[in-house]
Formats: C-alpha cells, structure tokens, sequence
C-alpha cells in the first residue's frame, strides 16, 4: 500500500479548536495524514508532503502595511510561527492551501496587501458571519479551482471582514463575491490554492470536499 501523504495543518493553539478537527476530517477522508501544527503543538519532524494554512485570527497589520493604531484580535506568535512554515513550503515547492487567514496570510508573504476592515466597502453582501453556505462566488472560467469545483458558480460560507486587497507574487484572483472581493486565488508558479470561506465546514458538499482531495492528491 502507498505511504498516505502527510499534511502539516497550522491554525490555533486551543484544544477546542473546529477547524481543526474538522480539516483533519476532510485530509482523511481524502486519503491524508494530518499532523496539527501550532504554538501549542510542535511538528512530529516527519517530513511533510503538503501544508494547510488555516482560519482564526486577524494578521498582525505591521505584516502588510497596516494600520498598526487600529484594534485588532492578532496572535503575533501564530503569525511568526505561519510565516516560516509558508516561506518553507514555497522553498521546497510543497503543495499549499490557505483557508481565510491562512489565504490572506499566503498572500502577506508573497508581497501582497490586505484591506483591514470590508464591512464598510460592502454592500451586496451581509456582514453576518455563518457556517452555511449562504454567499455566492463566481469562479474564473479557465482556473484551477473551476477544474476542482467542476462548476464556477458556488455557494460558500463567511466568517471574515479582513480580505487579499493586491495580490502576492505569483498569485492570480479567481474568485470574487457579489462585491468583486477576492475569494479566490492560485498560483502557476507553485501549487497554492487559497479560498476566503472555510470548506472544512462545507465538506457534505462535493465540490468543498474536493480542495481536500486537491491538497493531498498533489502531495503524494
């Protein structure tokens, strides 16, 4: 039997932590050994096949030219922690996916910007964060993510009100909201692929189901 890849998974230290459990899930489910990586939770040593970048809280703004005065919910400690583990997967070109933070956070590294605050900027969407698949997306014909969704129209959930304003090196937006927000982006130079919702919530749907299989299909 083929050694099943192991996929590293960075996100918040607590123990309660449903994003967690749930990315874990769905990496199984699709044939993958999920390893959980955080302040709390140092790495095994094994080597990694693949890296999932998860969801929680705002990025530090001194990350992207932010303003530092503003409020913020930061974890300075996850943010070092993501970005050495983001800048090692791009060095040895394994496979990444960033699930809001973590999409923003992928973006950060590679030079980009993010807006601070979009409940001001907008307006066809609702502010009100939910875990149903409520929020309508639009996926670029001729992308990665259209082959894997089989579909350009999705229906997503919402927890942010941070987004990718410019995009990193490399990266190319592929999916926006009713607000052209970003939602999407991917990249021809490496293997990233980055979403603003959270899929590992949405796994019951197929079309979720099948970023987790992209991560670990392309990590073996």
């Amino acid at each position: 039997m083929a050694n099943r890849p192991r996929i590293g998974v960075t996100g918040t230290a607590r123990f309660w932590s449903p994003g967690w459990w749930c990315a874990a899930l769905a990496l199984r489910l699709a044939g993958g050994i999920p390893e959980r990586i955080s302040v709390r939770h140092p790495p095994t040593g094994k080597p990694l096949d693949g890296l999932l970048v998860g969801g929680g809280n705002d990025i530090s703004p001194e990350h992207y030219q932010g303003d530092i005065e503003k409020p913020v919910k930061s974890d300075p400690a996850r943010d070092e922690l993501e970005i050495r583990w983001i800048k090692t997967a791009l060095d040895n070109d394994i496979p990444l996916m960033g699930i809001c933070r973590g999409a923003q956070l992928i973006n950060v590294v590679l030079g980009g910007t993010l807006y601070q605050d979009i409940r001001n900027i907008r307006q066809h969407t609702y502010n009100r964060p939910g875990l149903l698949p409520t929020k309508q997306v639009k996926i670029a014909a001729e992308s990665k993510l259209a082959s894997i969704f089989k579909t350009q129209h999705l229906r997503v959930n919402s927890l942010h009100h941070q987004a990718i304003n410019s995009t990193g090196k490399g990266l190319k937006v592929v999916g926006y909201d009713l607000d052209k927000i970003t939602q999407a982006v991917e990249s021809e130079q490496h293997k990233i692929i980055a979403v603003q919702w959270h899929p590992e919530y949405l796994i019951y749907l197929p079309s979720q189901f099948a970023l987790f299989r992209w991560l670990v299909n392309n990590s073996n």
